[in-house]
């Protein structure tokens, strides 16, 4: 009897804006689950004090590896570049 593949993860680098309007990016596997840790300040150092936040990008990856450094990519982008990938996406 075949066992079942689990499904491959499906990773997400995000950005978020928040209520100050700076952004934060990181990256996840659940971006629901991920939102409530924000939204419950547990989440990020950063953001715990910048509540709300919305999610302004996402972008799927096809692994954790290319996930990371992608967002190392997209960490090291000017504010102005990344308020032109924000916009690319809408």
């Amino acid at each position: 009897m075949p066992t079942a593949r689990p499904s491959p993860s499906r990773w997400l680098v995000y950005l978020l804006r928040c209520r100050d309007g700076s952004l934060y990016t990181g990256i996840t596997n659940d971006l629901p689950k991920r939102l409530k840790a924000h939204a419950a300040g547990k989440a990020s150092k950063y953001t715990r004090s910048r509540l709300p936040v919305t999610v302004a990008y996402s972008e799927p990856m096809k692994s954790k590896s290319a996930a990371l450094k992608r967002e190392a990519a997209v960490k090291k982008l000017t504010r102005s570049q990344k308020d032109q990938l924000i916009k690319s996406r809408q």
